[in-house]
């Protein structure tokens, strides 16, 4: 694991990201799963720390867990009696894990013995166990009273008054009653002391429950009632939802760096509160679209984002990213009613408070707020440190937008929730410098220079195509078989090693540049389905520190939002030359007359096709590299990087 990683000065964020899923649903499902009559499957389960944790815990319980592979599982239920009645169980810092399952052992008749990491230990627990104990579970702390570690043992339950139970700590204590309390076959009732706080993710709780059979009579957020009888069943197939608090980041990133940026798998129709996060932004004055499963964000229409003081009780995960947002609004903004903050994964308060203010920031905090006045320069270059949260490192990534370098230390941090976020923040964020041309124009040669004189990634967007030629003339597939082809390209086993071209393990540098092969190129480069089938696999090449790509659309079509456009030509008979030259040094047969006749052909077939053809862009700047060496050709594209990127 890298200790740290360094962003660059950002100043866009526009694309598309596909949520991973929701980890306050996936532990939710996985738990409800194990405990219902059948099996379920349960598709687009996140992948991360904490539901490796569940899944790990489930196991060692006697509950059936397969892997189907693509984030889907099936769990054989156990119809409200865990087989295993002994176990030591490791809950790392999943509060989403340990809570909930600690009231469905203390429920199970079996003796557990249940602790975490450290800073576990200092999470509190005390008035879920508490409320266990007033129904006669039997729930011993072996540390520190009203923490983890715990130990449970078997017990008698009587459920013959209102258990009682805060609500203004964390509301995953009354999630936990809720989820267990069905086991006992009677009705049970929960009465809150205090008034409930994150009420939105009681409500993913309640839809949760009712999805696997029980409902529970609401009143006022005061009392929950669970009529005796019910008992949890698999629904069948079942389907995660994108994570609502992982696409504030992201969000946010639209409205700081213009957008648009699309987060997919959350939407109108989500169950998931912190969905809601959009109407903060709104409130700053941020452009927002919503569709059923997706939610867009652009900047403000005009001036910068504006001030704001919320109470941010209902998301209080997502309000962190309010907190970094406040940097770049038009004056001071307040977070209220986030006490909660104080009881995760670190004291959040504090620990924001602290990054803020290295940034330059003046803060102050509460016991229950924090404000943040903006500062007119973000300090650059500093190192926020992430006290092992993966919330402080995802949404202080957000400062590099600021135009400025930033440090973000324990990136390995994101792992509890979205292993790959430095990787999709990069897909919307990466500086990217799109060189497009004409056959032989040098653009590949020159590309992958100036992406080793910047320390940038490189993609050959014209290997991917002479691959896929490649690949499909060698799959017996005709290069006029449009679909064929497409499904060629959507499966190809291409590598990229340093300057080796690997297809499906296989070194085919030298094969992807003969003459047929860049001819078959140019020929399924032209239709529509392949492109679409390559798409996004070439948005994918963006990525920190940069990314430069080279081609006949990186600037039209795949990247237009690149921050360097470059059209690089050169006369066809230079072209022609060049070609001419670099074949008899290879010891090849060659023909001027017939090479340059093919280049004229290949011009008019790309600037002709109905899809993408090739142009220059109206913001990319021409090079011509007739009367050019390679190194000039390079010192040139380099000159326009260096006016069109941020400074570091």
């Amino acid at each position: 694991m890298m200790d740290h990683i360094d962003l660059p000065a950002l100043t866009q964020a526009s694309g598309t990201i596909r949520l991973p899923g929701s980890k306050s649903i996936s532990n939710r499902m996985l738990l409800l799963a194990a405990l219902a009559a059948g099996e379920t499957e349960i598709r687009d389960l996140l992948d991360s720390d904490d539901t490796r944790v569940m899944l790990a815990a489930l196991q060692k319980v006697g509950v059936g867990v397969t892997a189907l592979g693509n984030n889907a599982y099936r769990v054989v239920g156990c119809a409200g009696v865990f087989p295993g009645k002994d176990a030591d169980l490791f809950m790392g810092n999943a509060g989403t894990a340990i809570r909930p399952l600690t009231a469905t052992l203390a429920l199970s008749g079996g003796h557990y013995r249940i602790s975490g990491v450290p800073r576990m230990h200092e999470r509190p627990i005390g008035d879920l166990v508490d409320g266990l104990r007033q129904i006669g579970c039997d729930v011993r702390y072996t540390g520190n009273d009203g923490y983890p570690p715990l130990e449970i043992f078997p017990a008698d339950v009587k459920l013959d008054a209102p258990i009682r139970v805060r609500g203004d700590v964390s509301s995953q204590f009354l999630t936990a009653l809720l989820m267990a309390l069905p086991l006992t076959g009677e009705t049970a009732m929960i009465e809150m002391t205090t008034p409930l706080i994150s009420k939105p993710y009681i409500e993913i709780t309640l839809n949760l429950m009712a999805r696997f059979g029980v409902t529970v009579e609401r009143v006022d957020w005061q009392r929950f009632t669970i009529a005796g009888g019910q008992s949890y069943r698999s629904p069948g197939i079942v389907h995660v939802e994108g994570d609502a608090s992982g696409a504030s980041y992201f969000l946010a990133a639209g409205v700081i760096g213009g957008g648009p940026v699309r987060v997919e798998g959350v939407g109108r129709q989500s169950i998931q509160g912190d969905v809601r996060f959009a109407d903060a932004l709104e409130t700053m004055g941020a452009q927002i679209t919503w569709g059923d499963n997706f939610i867009e964000a652009r900047a403000p229409a005009t001036g910068k984002l504006k001030a704001f003081d919320l109470d941010l009780n209902h998301i209080p995960d997502a309000a962190m990213t309010l907190a970094v947002a406040a940097l770049f609004a038009d004056g001071p903004c307040r977070l209220r009613n986030i006490a909660s903050w104080r009881v995760k994964e670190t004291d959040r308060i504090t620990a924001m408070a602290t990054e803020l203010r290295k940034l330059g920031a003046t803060v102050e905090e509460g016991a229950d707020f924090i404000a943040v006045s903006p500062v007119s320069t973000i300090k650059p270059g500093v190192a926020i440190d992430t006290y092992d949260d993966h919330r402080v490192a995802m949404c202080f990534a957000l400062v590099a937008l600021g135009g400025v370098p930033v440090r973000i230390n324990d990136p390995g941090c994101v792992a509890k929730t979205f292993p790959h976020y430095f990787d999709a923040f990069g897909e919307i964020t990466a500086p990217v410098i799109a060189i497009d041309g004409p056959s032989a124009s040098g653009k590949g040669t020159v590309a992958q220079r100036v992406a080793a004189a910047l320390g940038f990634h490189f993609l050959d967007s014209g290997a991917l195509y002479r691959l896929t030629a490649l690949a499909a003339l060698r799959a017996g597939v005709a290069l006029d078989d449009e679909v064929a082809v497409a499904g060629v390209a959507a499966q190809l086993a291409a590598e990229f090693s340093g300057e080796q071209v690997l297809l499906a393990g296989a070194d085919v540098t030298a094969a992807i540049r003969a003459e047929d092969i860049g001819v078959g190129a140019s020929k399924v480069a032209a239709m529509p389905a392949v492109r679409a089938a390559l798409f996004s696999r070439q948005r994918a090449y963006r990525r920190f520190p940069g990314l430069v790509a080279d081609g006949r659309d990186m600037g039209s079509v795949i990247f237009p939002e690149a921050q360097a456009k470059v059209f690089l030509t050169a006369s066809a008979a230079a072209r022609a030359e060049r070609r001419y030259k670099q074949l008899i040094d290879k010891g090849m047969p060659a023909n001027m007359h017939a090479l340059l006749q093919d280049l004229q052909e290949r011009d008019a077939r790309d600037a002709a096709r109905s899809v993408a053809p090739l142009r220059q862009c109206d913001d990319a700047v021409l090079v011509d590299t007739t009367p050019l060496g390679i190194e000039e050709a390079v010192a040139a594209v380099l000159e326009i990087a260096q006016r069109k990127l941020p400074r570091k």
